[in-house]
């Protein structure tokens, strides 16, 4: 994993890339991993492994301790990092909410806040704001941010991660070329790294979440807008440019709705959260009997709404979700014969849902998909929940910090 953040780190030479292949097999092994197990792992003399966790050790990085397992001999020393080490941030900038976290080099959640917010603000407010709550929430652990190794953030919109800025982005007005991380590390005097958010959200899944330890998975969150993030054996392909995974503006139905990207049926326009307030609205106003139209303000509907009333048992919500669902299913059929992942993880608000929103899915990919694809592969809802975009950021801040220590 650690080749993404090679613009933090010198030039490489045999050793260097062991330590660092070294650091991320200790990480994102569960409950650690022992010194003949990373010399396996790794295909190198156990004097080899040796002198790369004298160095570890030395930066402070990493821990000895004798493992908890029971065996019938003596208990191996395990190799795990040391949480204390020091402190990551990550910072997810959605449609319509922020959400920080701060963490510990161990990956543990010290502090979180989601607010309110709007990304089409554009990106002077939008990175006030960021800015005023990340201050905040440092401030009641007592840290601050010269505490910070690292900070991942990501934002709705196809992003240039090589040059820390979003292409043309369809829900962010105003974002289009704004240097977003150079802005902000100038700002929070440490590293930034800036992703896709469905990008940051199969990161955050494949890490610690429904599809840990798949070395093929799929992220597709549903939130204002759709979009994927891939992980392709066990690397996250972001394509020529980093726009790879914009599933949400592949045209389902030319005939279809205007898109917020200027084309006609987009699966957004069909699937996304204002296509599904859009589908609430026209039922209302139709006269059809549902808890929706008591609503205070149907023009304040939202996703979340129609969510919870079908999760009630509100048969109007059911069938809209199940209409997104069937739209989702279908381009998901074409991500499946062409991906052919080994889990496909459903995020975002409407997900939550569970089976009301993923069984409509599951039954247009098994139909339409190819045999070879379609029974091998597993569909589920996040397990993170909103948080995966968020904890993706933590992942991507906790690999710039330990690599860049290493070095």
């Amino acid at each position: 994993m650690f080749s993404s953040y090679i613009r933090f780190l010198p030039d490489q030479n045999v050793k260097y890339i062991n330590k660092h292949a070294a650091l991320d097999l200790i990480r994102f092994t569960p409950g650690g991993i022992s010194r003949v197990a990373l010399a396996q792992r790794l295909a190198i003399t156990r004097a080899a492994v040796t002198s790369i966790v004298s160095d570890l050790i030395h930066t402070g990085l990493i821990l000895e301790r004798r493992s908890a397992a029971a065996t019938n001999g003596r208990p191996p020393i395990i190799l795990e990092i040391n949480q204390e080490r020091g402190y990551v941030a990550g910072v997810d900038m959605g449609s319509s909410h922020l959400t920080v976290i701060v963490a510990n080099f161990g990956m543990q959640v010290l502090a979180e806040q989601e607010q309110p917010f709007k990304i089409g603000d554009g990106p002077e407010e939008c990175i006030r704001q960021a800015d005023e709550a990340l201050r905040s929430l440092l401030a009641t652990l007592g840290l601050g941010l010269s505490d910070l190794s690292a900070i991942g953030v990501g934002v709705p919109g196809p992003t240039i991660a090589s040059e820390g800025m979003v292409l043309a982005p369809p829900i962010m007005p105003g974002w289009d070329r704004f240097p977003i991380r150079d802005t902000l590390e100038k700002r929070w005097g440490c590293p930034v790294s800036l992703n896709n958010d469905a990008e940051l959200g199969v990161l955050g899944e494949w890490a610690c979440g429904a599809g840990r330890g798949e070395q093929n998975l799929a992220y597709i969150k549903v939130g204002t807008g759709i979009g994927a993030g891939l992980l392709v054996n066990g690397q996250i392909y972001r394509g020529a440019t980093g726009a790879a995974g914009e599933i949400g503006h592949m045209i389902i139905d030319e005939n279809g709705p205007l898109c917020a990207c200027g084309n006609h049926g987009c699966l957004e326009a069909l699937a996304g959260g204002r296509a599904i307030v859009s589908m609430a609205r026209t039922a209302i106003q139709s006269g059809r009997r549902t808890e929706l139209a008591e609503h205070p303000n149907p023009e304040s509907l939202t996703a979340m709404d129609i969510s919870n009333a079908a999760a009630r048992g509100d048969l109007v919500a059911q069938e809209i979700l199940a209409e997104a669902g069937n739209q989702l299913g279908i381009a998901l059929t074409s991500l499946v014969n062409l991906f052919n992942p080994n889990i496909v993880v459903v995020g975002g608000g409407v997900a939550q849902t569970g089976d009301l929103f993923l069984e409509p899915i599951r039954k247009v990919v098994l139909k339409r998909s190819l045999p070879a694809a379609a029974h091998v592969v597993r569909i589920t809802t996040s397990l993170l929940g909103k948080r995966s975009t968020g904890m993706g950021a933590v992942v991507q801040a906790l690999s710039i910090a330990l690599h860049k220590i290493a070095s």
